[in-house]
């Protein structure tokens, strides 16, 4: 017991919140919300002036307080909606508006796929090809963004698979062109049964299997496919082309994502099979250590660059336009993915 003038009931996340906001104040901090602790909360609110609920979402803490014949502020004050911070408990319990530094206003700088990301080259096919894309979680997620523009949804962990196979049911007969793009450590995780279950119900769909070799987004973890354990240890991995074949789909291609011309063609393959297909996007993240890379920065000829802008639709933060001509910046990896749909041939090594 602290200063007896404000008493606060949190648990959980919301309890080092409201520490950190309120030193002073006095705590229960509760380990277990269901069912309180009557005698304790009853002896708690005994002690002190004012009672508080800190907790996040619903006032479930609090309608149980309330429910004792105890009276005390919550939801009164505390946001019902969205996360809780060290400063919205300190606003809304003492009634203060934070005094913080005036912001900077800087350019905004949306997310983007890194410099020489495989992703780009097979998201570049499939929207050549005109398919209706459907998105899941990774890195790819960032091509919806424009100016590549190529995923049309996204919603969940395997969602896309499934997405993408309810509206080949809907559409039928070949009315749309329907594709779908899930990371290999996804795919692992909860794509595999919406891919059996396409297989199975006759569903007519080209699924993209984006196989980087890592867990890129949230931190380059492990999964099956890397042949490395949890606890570090090697073990074998799993056959990505042998494990889609099993779930029922006979139309397996694996393809380079920088052979964006290849990409291209194999897509459009896929896209004219009368049932389920799926290519399997196979190179590793750019930011893994052990890959190689491709070869040097590439350059820009002037005197051939039209300032078509062609290049700068693949979104890749390497490329800048300045004085109506394209110019690439030395975190280039020489991937050649904007080599590979220039229109002139302006792109190459060194000139």
């Amino acid at each position: 017991i602290n200063d007896t003038s404000m008493g606060i009931i949190a648990s959980g996340a919301a309890y080092q919140y409201a520490r950190e906001a309120l030193p002073d104040a006095s705590f229960l901090k509760l380990g277990l919300s269901y069912p309180i602790p009557d005698l304790l909360v009853r002896e708690f609110a005994a002690k002190v002036k004012d009672l508080w609920i800190v907790e996040e979402l619903d006032p479930f803490i609090e309608n149980q307080v309330r429910e004792l014949g105890i009276e005390c502020h919550g939801k009164d004050r505390i946001p019902l909606c969205g996360e809780l911070s060290p400063d919205i408990v300190r606003d809304a319990v003492l009634g203060a508006e934070k005094k913080g530094a005036k912001p900077l206003n800087l350019p905004v700088r949306p997310p983007n796929m890194c410099p020489g990301c495989p992703h780009r080259g097979i998201l570049w096919a499939l929207k050549k090809n005109k398919c209706f894309i459907a998105g899941d979680i990774g890195c790819y997620t960032l091509g919806f963004l424009p100016p590549l523009d190529a995923i049309d949804t996204c919603l969940c962990m395997g969602a896309g698979i499934n997405h993408a196979h309810g509206m080949s049911k809907v559409l039928g007969d070949g009315k749309k062109k329907i594709a779908a793009v899930i990371g290999d450590s996804t795919f692992f995780h909860s794509g595999m049964t919406g891919l059996l279950n396409l297989a199975y119900n006759r569903g007519v769909a080209l699924i993209v299997i984006l196989d980087n070799r890592t867990t890129a987004m949230t931190g380059a973890q492990d999964h099956p496919g890397t042949g490395v354990t949890l606890d570090g240890s090697k073990n074998i991995d799993i056959d990505m082309e042998g494990l889609v074949r099993a779930l029922g789909i006979n139309w397996v291609q694996s393809i380079d994502p920088y052979d964006v011309a290849m990409a291209r063609q194999k897509v459009k393959e896929a896209l004219e099979q009368d049932g389920p297909a799926v290519i399997i996007s196979s190179a590793p993240c750019a930011l893994l250590p052990s890959r190689k890379v491709p070869g040097v920065p590439l350059r820009v000829d002037a005197d051939k660059c039209t300032g078509c802008k062609v290049c700068l639709a693949i979104g890749c933060p390497s490329i800048e336009f300045k004085d109506k001509k394209a110019i690439i910046l030395d975190t280039c990896t020489g991937c050649g993915i904007c080599k590979a749909i220039c229109p002139f041939d302006a792109i190459g090594g060194d000139v």
